[in-house]
């Protein structure tokens, strides 16, 4: 897996760009206005402050993972803290997801895989306006996330809980989101039937965010057959994130980006 994520990489730097690579209005725009700009201030503070608290919480939960597993943890009794620092949205991620939301300006968020609600509380700080529904597996995991949520007034989040072969389909019902962050489950399968679900609820200017794309060769393949998808128009491959778009007045175009 190791020889795997260095084989990758050096991929993506090969085949990567920067802004003067782009030639795409809509992606050059988004790489100088969102990609490369300053992340507030006053909302990169108010972060770090819920990523400490969470940092600082060294209780122990047990945990039920539906996904793929951990390749760091051996037991599923794990510290909050640990969680967060180790499974938890990087600062370099959080950073970029604040600017998004901010800069996409959602109404609908939903969020898959809720974790300990870093991700969650970047999205809500980057647009408190936005409505969002996160979903997570496990009970104690989200009732982590649910006394976080309370703690920082982190408002605008409803959280719900359960399998998300069960709970998605009720979740999308007559509804169209504007912005989907996937991050719950690293498998190629369960990655294609979530973004086939979602599909439905996506419109011109929705935006669908997947976590980890080079993580393994079974999530490159989920990548690529979504980015190849005729619904897609527009998809942005960052090497941590895959981002897609639906945009019908662009023709069909694919970016490798540093960020």
């Amino acid at each position: 897996m190791v020889w795997f994520k260095i084989r990758s990489f050096i991929a993506f730097l090969l085949a990567s760009t920067n802004k003067h690579g782009v030639h795409s209005p809509f992606v050059y725009d988004l790489v100088t206005k969102c990609f490369n700009s300053q992340t507030n201030p006053s909302k990169t503070a108010a972060f770090k402050s819920i990523q400490k608290s969470l940092y600082s919480n060294y209780h122990s939960i047990s945990i039920t993972d539906y996904g793929k597993g951990s390749s760091v943890f051996k037991s599923n009794v794990r510290k909050v803290s640990d969680i967060a620092k180790i499974a938890g949205i990087s600062k370099k991620k959080a950073a970029l997801l604040l600017r998004m939301a901010d800069y996409f300006n959602p109404k609908n968020i939903l969020e898959i895989g809720t974790s300990v609600g870093l991700g969650t509380a970047a999205l809500s700080i980057g647009n408190p306006d936005a409505q969002i529904v996160t979903l997570e597996g496990c009970k104690n995991t989200a009732e982590v996330a649910k006394e976080l949520f309370g703690k920082h007034h982190l408002n605008n989040i409803e959280l719900v809980v359960g399998n998300f072969n069960e709970t998605l389909s009720d979740v999308l019902k007559n509804k169209q989101v504007d912005l989907i962050y996937f991050d719950g489950n690293h498998q190629k399968e369960a990655t294609l039937q979530y973004f086939n679900q979602c599909l439905e609820t996506a419109h011109h200017n929705s935006l669908f965010i997947f976590d980890d794309i080079h993580w393994s060769p079974e999530m490159q393949l989920a990548w690529t057959e979504i980015k190849m998808h005729p619904k897609v128009t527009v998809s942005i491959d960052t090497y941590f994130w895959g981002l897609i778009f639906f945009r019908k007045e662009q023709k069909k175009q694919h970016f490798t980006i540093r960020v």
